[in-house]
């Protein structure tokens, strides 16, 4: 069954503590979100709160997929720029599919939602996002769509002897 996608949903607890738990697990199942496993949901709250003011000051949008229970099974951020010249594009960010719903084509359903919500989005032609090298995210970006743009050799250190490139793709939305 398809994940149902909502463009600014409502923030309310289950909502907050949806993404928290799903942030959670997406980590510990070594997901490339931003943290190194084990993490728990206290590890990651000030970083979602980062999110949720951001939000709030309207420079980041939450896209969200809830499962047919109506748990957040799946979620991806888009940032504003600021600068002036770069308004065009958007930054997505921390997008996840829960380990449960990976392998059913969900991941593809999310960028392809992220990619229409950033097309309603005025002025707007283009998303920027990164990845971690060495877990063969470029590649599945990149059957999505994605171009690879720009690559960092070893600028992201998930642990001593363990260097990944960063790696900045972009998906034209004209």
């Amino acid at each position: 069954m398809p994940l149902t996608f909502t463009l600014d949903p409502a923030v309310d607890p289950a909502l907050r503590d949806g993404v928290l738990g799903l942030w959670t697990d997406v980590s510990n199942a070594g997901g490339s979100v931003g943290f190194v496993p084990p993490v728990g949901r206290e590890d990651i709250r000030p970083e979602l709160v980062k999110h949720l003011v951001a939000m709030a000051e309207g420079r980041t949008r939450l896209l969200v997929g809830h499962d047919e229970r109506g748990d957040v099974a799946a979620t991806a951020f888009l940032a504003f720029n600021t600068h002036r010249l770069m308004k065009h594009w958007v930054w997505l960010y921390t997008v996840m599919v829960h380990p449960r719903h990976q392998g059913k084509g969900y991941g593809r359903d999310l960028l392809a939602a992220a990619a229409d919500s950033a097309r309603t989005f005025a002025g707007v032609d283009a998303i920027r996002l990164t990845c971690r090298g060495g877990n063969g995210l470029e590649r599945f970006y990149g059957s999505c769509g994605y171009k690879e743009v720009g690559r960092v050799p070893g600028a992201i250190r998930v642990a001593p002897g363990d260097d990944r490139d960063d790696i900045t793709m972009l998906l034209p939305l004209l």
